[in-house]
């Protein structure tokens, strides 16, 4: 399993939404330029976040973009399954059905692709963004020079 470049972008611009959540509205260009990612790219990304009610746009001066929902509340794991689709090591348990194989009722792997998909799930929805953003944090704090 590879995760793209979408999946990685998205999840960059949320968490630097989660590091300026009491600044109100943040401009795409002030994302892009902290992230160093594209803006054009993110413009691509937003709708699918928009839509999925994780951010809250406004438009206008003073327009941009914020968090819908508490940085505790999105996992890591709910922004990849929106950006990439199914996380599944395999396509014969994508959506937890047994997809194009007609050996699934007798394949000597198939638990080993439930498990690795659970394991997946299970670590990635247990990171949020309120975790991201803390262990940056924690990372920056211990970052001194005497």
């Amino acid at each position: 399993m590879k995760i793209s470049t979408k999946g990685r972008y998205a999840l960059r611009m949320l968490v630097d939404l989660a590091e300026h959540r009491g600044e109100g509205y943040v401009a795409l260009k002030d994302i892009a330029e902290r992230q160093a990612l594209s803006k054009k790219y993110l413009e691509q990304i937003v709708p699918v976040l928009n839509k999925s009610g994780i951010l809250r746009t406004n438009r206008g001066f003073q327009g941009g973009y914020s968090l819908s929902r508490s940085p505790e509340t999105v996992t890591v794991g709910e922004v990849l399954r929106l950006t990439e689709g199914s996380m599944a090591p395999v396509k014969c348990i994508e959506n937890d059905a047994f997809v194009d194989c007609d050996r699934s009722s007798d394949c000597p792997t198939l638990y080993v692709w439930q498990g690795l998909k659970k394991a997946i799930d299970t670590y990635l929805d247990s990171i949020t963004l309120q975790d991201i953003v803390d262990r940056q944090r924690e990372s920056y704090s211990n970052d001194y020079v005497i």
